[in-house]
C-alpha cells in the first residue's frame, strides 16, 4: 500500500509511514476537547470582593466603636 501523504510503499499491516509518521487510517476515537483555562479575570474580581467587604466590616467596626 502507498502512504496517502508521501507516497512511499508501506506494508499493508502498518501503522504509520515509516517515512513520514503519517497514520495510515483515521483515529477511531477523537481526542477530548481541551479544556479552557479559567480566566485571569476571576482571581482579581474575587479579591476585590474580600477586600471590599473586609474594609466595610472594619468600616463598621469603626463607627461601632465610636458611638459607644
Amino acid at each position: 500500500m502507498k502512504c496517502r501523504n508521501c507516497g512511499a510503499e508501506i506494508a499493508d499491516k502498518a501503522l504509520i509511514c515509516y517515512r513520514c509518521g503519517t497514520a495510515t487510517t483515521e483515529a477511531k476515537y477523537k481526542p477530548a476537547a481541551a479544556r479552557q483555562r479559567a480566566s485571569r479575570r476571576a482571581p482579581t474580581v474575587t479579591i476585590v470582593i474580600i477586600v471590599a467587604i473586609i474594609l466595610l466590616l472594619l468600616a463598621i467596626y469603626w463607627f461601632h466603636g465610636s458611638l459607644g
